[in-house]
């Protein structure tokens, strides 16, 4: 199975997951703006806005997240931002046809509780994105009805981190869980 969560930028995907994989017995965080940086070298002369744009990088997820579940069983926690449906639909099907569930979640909180997060966020690995993640938010907003149809809204504007994840691991179902 694959667990994807969408969501804004710097909406706590990546925390969230860390949380989930505690929760989840034989699930892994699969990173997969790691395959975006590994073709940033081969195809930097293929200009583009985000690496998303580049489609190998939506073949080699699909293709990364099958073997990586063929190889290990278990789940894929995905925190990827995806705000183009055309991409979306690309991925969520490749990994369709392969015969891979993929449940989708979208972390959600209003925008002045996000932008409050995100001008906070003294994380180390987000040190310069502050910028990139308010620059993002209209995409996001834009965005927001196909994410809707495409996957269930988790508000996370009065809970944790770790709430969200409580929640997800409820949906995706209970026996799941680690004790």
């Amino acid at each position: 199975m694959i667990i994807w969560l969408n969501g804004t930028f710097g909406a706590g995907k990546t925390t969230t997951a860390k949380e989930l994989t505690a929760l989840l017995p034989q699930s892994r965080l699969f990173d997969s703006e790691e395959v975006g940086y590994m073709l940033g070298h081969v195809l930097e002369s293929v200009p583009v806005k985000n690496f998303q744009d580049w489609p190998p990088w939506r073949g080699l997820v699909v293709d990364t997240a099958a073997r990586l579940l063929g190889y290990l069983g278990g789940a894929l926690v995905v925190p990827q931002t995806v705000l183009s449906e055309q991409y979306w639909t690309e991925i969520r099907v490749g990994l369709e046809n392969r015969g891979i569930p993929v449940r989708h979640f979208i972390l959600h909180t209003d925008r002045d509780t996000l932008t409050e997060r995100i001008r906070t966020d003294t994380k180390p690995e987000s040190a310069g994105a502050e910028r990139w993640r308010l620059d993002h938010l209209s995409a996001y907003q834009d965005a927001l009805p196909w994410l809707r149809r495409e996957g269930t809204a988790i508000d996370t504007t009065a809970i944790t981190p770790a709430q969200a994840a409580r929640q997800i691991v409820d949906s995706v179902g209970g026996v799941l869980t680690r004790a």
